[in-house]
């Protein structure tokens, strides 16, 4: 029987969140102060198209003929990863693709949505696809996510993939096997099963699990990142940057980090093909839209074998997987597609490849 520390329990009880959620504020103050001295993000002009009190979609702009395209972004921090700055954002690339680019960004959690999960999640990318599909002669959008937001996005995809042109994964784990990943089995580890649902959970919580999870991801290759970085200008803006972003910390719905522990992590609910959504049950057989999954090879959050299996089980000929060797200026490896000048340069014109070749 597994005995958990008593750190760890204590750190998790509901009323030990609050001391996480102060951490929060800290954290975001800290970044307020990188903000002032000129790092803060520099993001392009975008238009709120739709929103809900959990979520709300933004609206970039775009050519209005070509197939649209939404962003999942990530529930963890801010969306804003995705348009760090002008010569560090994905978005922009798009846009220059002649793209129409939308973009789905999480509210942060409160008591009112603690118990929103998966479910909710997944009816929240249903409502902007339907309205984005509504609004768009063009044909069905592409869906595009990065880490969960992509675990998300695959999610919905197995759900409605008649819906969609195709799937686009960046570092978004599927395959949570016991002795896959080593951040996998550390996180087991970490989380008691007993986790409580019923709060926001602090995203300086989830911050210090995943820390501890694989403090060589998150502590000791961004430390050799910065000191990698520091004789190229643009590089070391670009660590800079990401490191502000880090501390804009939100939390989460309790009940959305219950079910990624224990239905994805702990159980591999979803590419073991189990995984229920309402009435259906979700895995690999399910996702039948064409997917591209990028996998950053340095990267140990959401390393190849976290996708290489889900990607064998999907129906034959719908999957292609881009390896990409991973960069020195981008701080945490898990971001480099997003971020990184040799990503934007030899993966990102990959990615545009395969989607117009799939584009309906």
């Amino acid at each position: 029987m597994q005995v958990w520390p008593a750190s760890t329990e204590a750190a998790l009880d509901g009323w030990r969140r609050v001391q996480f959620g102060i951490n929060d504020l800290l954290r975001r103050a800290q970044g307020d102060l990188l903000e002032a001295l000129g790092l803060g993000p520099s993001e392009c002009a975008y238009r709120v198209f739709a929103s809900d009190p959990y979520w709300r979609l933004r609206d970039y702009g775009g050519d209005g003929s070509s197939s649209p395209l939404l962003i999942v972004a990530a529930p963890i921090k801010r969306p804003y990863i995705w348009d760090l700055s002008p010569s560090a954002s994905a978005i922009r690339y798009c846009l220059g693709q002649r793209l129409h680019v939308y973009l789905l960004e999480w509210m942060p959690a409160s008591r009112d949505s603690a118990n929103n999960g998966l479910a909710e999640y997944a009816r929240a990318i249903a409502d902007c696809v339907a309205r984005i599909s509504d609004a768009a002669p063009a044909g069905k959008p592409f869906l595009i996510g990065h880490s969960l937001g992509g675990t998300l996005a695959a999610i919905f995809a197995a759900l409605a993939a008649e819906r969609l042109s195709g799937l686009v994964l960046l570092d978004a784990p599927l395959c949570f096997e016991p002795q896959t990943t080593g951040f996998r089995d550390a996180l087991v580890s970490l989380v008691p099963p007993t986790l409580s649902a019923a709060e926001p959970f602090p995203g300086s919580l989830l911050s210090h699990m995943s820390a501890l999870a694989s403090p060589a991801s998150f502590v000791w290759s961004r430390l050799m990142d910065a000191m990698l970085s520091a004789a190229d200008h643009r590089a070391l803006d670009v660590h800079a940057r990401v490191e502000r972003w880090a501390l804009d910390e939100v939390p989460l719905p309790g009940e959305l980090v219950h079910e990624i522990i224990e239905w994805l992590y702990r159980e591999n609910r979803f590419c073991r093909g189990v995984l229920k959504i309402g009435e259906a049950q979700l895995g690999p057989s399910t996702l039948t839209v064409p997917v591209l999954a990028v996998v950053n090879m340095a990267d140990d959050v959401a390393p190849l074998a976290s996708v290489k299996p889900f990607i064998a089980a999907m129906p034959a000929t719908n999957a292609k997987i881009v390896e990409y060797p991973g960069e020195v200026g981008v701080c945490l490896q898990h971001l480099g597609a997003l971020v990184g000048r040799q990503a934007q340069a030899k993966v990102w014109p990959q990615i545009m490849s395969w989607m117009r070749s799939h584009s309906s």
